[in-house]
This record gives structure tokens, C-alpha cells and sequence, in this order.
């Protein structure tokens, strides 16, 4: 790989000692127990961050995994999710499910190691007041969904993510069909259709085409949140930005990756092709594509997470630790489901005697 990566390391409070933490709200470092800020300054220029060729690195993937080796990597048992944090965190329970059955996991490599990130700037007061507002705002939950999700089990959390570059182009061919009508002697018209083949040429750019690498937060939910802006907001990684966070180590590798990423684009370019064929409607169409220009990038990307469980079942919410972005699972409240049909059918019937 073109991009070497300083290990995560700690950053000491210069006052106490304790490790200072990546703070979104004074976007820097502050010492959790005194206060203080950290003088350490942060990688920000984000001109350095470069793109890394894909067909080469897929066929000379490292074996050296070595970007976490000061810090422990942990499984769980129950969701598979790996994440990285402190040797005295071990034994709580895991940040995405909730689960206590946390195993040590540290034989697990990550060859490709992450090249920048987004460091968070949504702060927790006002991912907490948005979780509230969100609750408020499900009249089909139940109730008491406030008093069990409490905002107090949420989580920052740094997710693993891929980013694909590639120039497309696509030949087409598909059979372009027009409508016309025939009247007969009485007035009726009919439609038709004349059917010609036509083809033509499609190109298009995909810049960070975005693949998640996490299977701890459900993949609907980081599809709500999105997008990121990691053309222009990436930082390169520092150590510094991710220092009291917890961070999840991919679990969908860049092979997989950059098959999910392939087959998006295909569905892009198809779509594409198809509204550049002319007419009134299609069929047949069929598309040759050719890459060229294919890079990726391993990057960090923030997320809020709330995990809950309600029944026997485990919900998430999802906050863009950037953006600010919500989206979330709840479970309905049948009765309050059951109280708006009967009111419906009352109000329905109504009317029907009313229009009787």
C-alpha cells in the first residue's frame, strides 16, 4: 500500500494525565475529568489524502495488519461486530447490540488500513435532543419507548467504510419502440408500436461511491444517514481524532467491497443508458461497460449510535456524526394501531349512513 498509518495511540491530558478525547463541540481534545484542552495539533490538510490504485492492491493485499496494535480488538458473539478500543473496556457490553458476550478477537487482521476520516462535529447534547424530538415524533410507538431507549446508552462510534472512483462507459443497444393509433370505421383507436433498434454511448464518473464495511449498525439505517461529504470534508487520519472513541474494524473486505461497488455502478449505468434511449418506450436493452481509472480508499466515518432492546427484540438509531442526519427502528404499539382501524371503519360507516 501507498499510505503508511501511525498506530492509535493515546494522547495524555498535560494537566492529570488521562487521555484526552476528541471533543466535537470545541473541535479538539479535552481532558474528560479536568477539562483541559490538548495542544496537540491534528492533520487538516486534506490535499495530502490521495486515492489508491484498485486492480494492483487487489491482487498484493499486505498480510501486516498493524494499525491497532496498541489497542484491543474485541468480537461479539452475538451481532459479530469487531471493534477497537481501551484493554479495560473489554468487559462491557458491545456498543452496537447490546450483547455482554464480548471475545478477544485480537488474531484478526485488517490488512488495508484507513487513510482518512471525518472527525465528528455533531456534539452528544444535541444528538440527545434530536433522539427525544424523534421519539415525540412516532405516534405509533408505544408510550413507554422513551423510558426504555434512554439516550444514556448512546455511543460514538467511528464505522469502516470503502470509497470506489472509477470512469464508466457504456455502449448500448435496445430496441426503441413509437406509438401511433389506427381508427376503424366505427371510431375506435388502437395503439401500436413501431419497433427499431438503436445504440449509443454513456459515460459517467462515480467519485467516493460509498461502500459500508460494518455489520454492527443494520446496513437500512447507514442508508437513511447518508450521504457523508468525503469528497471534500475528509481529514487525514491522526490519531488525535479518534483518541477516546471506539472504532469498528471492517468486516466486508475490499474484494467484496469493490464487488458491491461494481455491481451499484452497473445498476447506475443501466439507468442511465435506459433514459438515453430514445422513443416512447423500450426493450431489449443491453449495455457493454468498460472501467478505467479504478482507486478506493479505506476511511473512518462517524456515527451516533443508540442501541435498545424493547421486548425480545433489538433496536437501533443512527445519528451522521457529521451531518446531524437521524434515522431509527421502533416497535408499533398494536393497540394504538388497532384504536385508529376501529376509529376508521366508525367514521366510514358514518358516512355511508349519512350518504344513504
Amino acid at each position: 500500500m501507498s499510505q503508511e498509518i501511525t498506530a492509535l495511540q493515546k494522547f495524555n491530558c498535560t494537566a492529570c494525565g488521562a487521555e484526552a478525547v476528541w471533543t466535537p463541540s470545541k473541535r479538539t481534545l479535552v481532558c474528560p475529568y479536568c477539562g483541559t484542552q490538548s495542544a496537540a495539533e491534528l492533520k487538516i490538510d486534506s490535499t495530502v489524502i490521495t486515492e489508491n490504485e484498485l486492480l494492483s492492491a487487489l491482487k498484493n493485499l499486505p498480510e501486516d495488519g498493524g494499525w491497532v496494535k496498541s489497542k484491543k480488538t474485541v468480537k461479539c458473539q452475538s451481532c459479530h461486530a469487531i471493534s477497537i478500543f481501551d484493554p479495560k473496556r473489554v468487559a462491557q457490553r458491545c456498543d452496537f447490540c447490546g450483547s455482554p458476550s464480548l471475545i478477544s478477537a485480537d488474531d484478526i487482521k485488517a490488512p488495508v488500513r484507513p487513510s482518512s476520516l471525518l472527525p465528528f462535529q455533531v456534539p452528544d447534547t444535541k444528538v440527545r435532543e434530536q433522539i427525544r424530538e424523534w421519539y415525540a415524533s412516532h405516534w405509533f410507538a408505544p408510550n413507554n419507548l422513551g423510558d426504555k431507549a434512554l439516550t444514556d446508552t448512546l455511543h460514538g462510534i467511528y464505522l469502516p467504510y470503502w470509497t470506489f472512483d472509477a470512469q464508466v462507459t457504456a455502449d448500448w443497444e435496445a430496441e426503441s419502440g413509437d406509438h401511433y393509433y389506427e381508427q376503424d370505421e366505427k371510431g375506435n383507436r388502437t395503439r401500436h408500436t413501431r419497433w427499431h433498434w438503436v445504440s449509443g454511448t454513456e459515460a459517467n464518473f462515480f467519485d467516493d461511491h460509498l461502500i459500508p464495511a460494518s455489520r454492527g449498525v443494520h446496513s437500512a439505517l447507514l442508508s437513511e444517514i447518508a450521504p457523508f461529504p468525503t469528497t471534500k470534508e475528509l481529514m487525514p487520519y491522526d490519531a488525535g481524532y479518534v483518541s477516546g472513541w471506539v472504532v469498528e474494524q471492517y468486516q466486508i473486505d475490499l474484494k467484496h467491497a469493490a464487488d458491491a461497488a461494481k455491481a451499484g455502478m452497473e445498476d447506475s449505468m443501466y439507468a442511465q443508458c435506459s433514459r438515453a434511449v430514445p422513443g416512447d418506450t423500450q426493450r431489449n436493452l443491453r449495455i457493454q461497460t468498460l472501467y478505467s481509472g479504478q482507486t478506493f480508499k479505506h476511511v473512518l466515518l462517524p456515527i451516533w449510535l443508540l442501541t435498545y432492546n424493547y421486548g425480545s427484540k433489538t433496536y437501533q438509531v443512527a445519528v451522521n456524526g457529521y451531518t446531524g442526519k437521524i434515522a431509527g427502528e421502533y416497535p408499533i404499539s398494536w393497540i394504538k394501531v388497532a384504536l385508529v382501524t376501529l376509529a376508521v371503519l366508525i367514521l366510514l360507516a358514518i358516512f355511508i349512513g349519512i350518504s344513504g
